[in-house]
């Protein structure tokens, strides 16, 4: 049996689910990270079948629990009831989208209880979206979910049909989709700047590629529309 959890670097691996979204096969990625306490800490979680759990297990005690935007939360409900005594955190606006997750706790500009080896903003001026970026500063590691995207290898022809019209098809971009959903340009722009001031050397994201060679010029570039 294959593993689910892939090791990206010390503490850090990541999980692929297939799944659809409005009829298009695509992936998702769960990111988890593993904190100097020894403690999980879980980004876009995917769904917990038992190996993931048991894979996650002898990894850490999972702590925390991450849904980084309005987007990405479908599977957090596995995990609260897999996990209870882990933290469920989501972007701001969660709680109105989704009332079901017991205790979450919205996610704020203080410090959490991951700092100092993790550091998120809030993406302004995209609000559909509310997507929290973070950085893991141990592995040098930016996280995205859907802010920028690179959809590469073998997919079906809905999924190429979708990210060739998004402008994502093998390259590192801003979706198209993404850059309409813009409100607030100005806050768009600050946001972009800040995570230009974090020192990361792979970027990490939603769907398809992980990004590991000039991944400071590739993200000033796909933010280009915004900067």
């Amino acid at each position: 049996m294959l593993p689910r959890l892939i090791p990206l670097a010390d503490g850090l691996a990541c999980v692929q689910h297939p799944m659809k979204v409005n009829g298009v096969p695509v992936t998702t990625r769960m990111t988890v990270i593993r904190l100097t306490d020894g403690s999980l800490w879980v980004h876009s979680p995917v769904p917990l079948d038992g190996q993931t759990r048991a894979e996650l297990d002898r990894m850490g005690p999972v702590r925390h629990v991450v849904a980084p935007s309005l987007m990405h939360h479908l599977f957090v409900n596995d995990f609260a009831r897999n996990y209870p005594n882990a933290a469920i955190h989501g972007a701001p606006g969660l709680s109105a989208k989704r009332p079901d997750p017991v205790g979450l706790k919205l996610l704020d500009k203080a410090p959490g209880p991951w700092s100092p080896e993790l550091q998120f903003i809030l993406f302004g001026g995209i609000p559909l979206a509310n997507e929290t970026v973070w950085f893991h500063a141990p592995t040098a590691t930016l996280i995205l979910t859907d802010l920028c995207q690179c959809w590469q290898g073998p997919m079906p022809w809905a999924a190429r049909w979708w990210s060739t019209l998004t402008q994502t098809r093998d390259r590192f971009d801003m979706p198209l989709h993404v850059r309409w959903l813009v409100r607030d340009k100005a806050a768009a722009r600050a946001s972009a700047n800040a995570i230009l001031r974090w020192p990361f050397e792979r970027v990490i994201m939603g769907h398809t590629a992980v990004i590991t060679h000039d991944a400071q010029a590739q993200v000033r570039h796909a933010l280009r529309h915004v900067l």
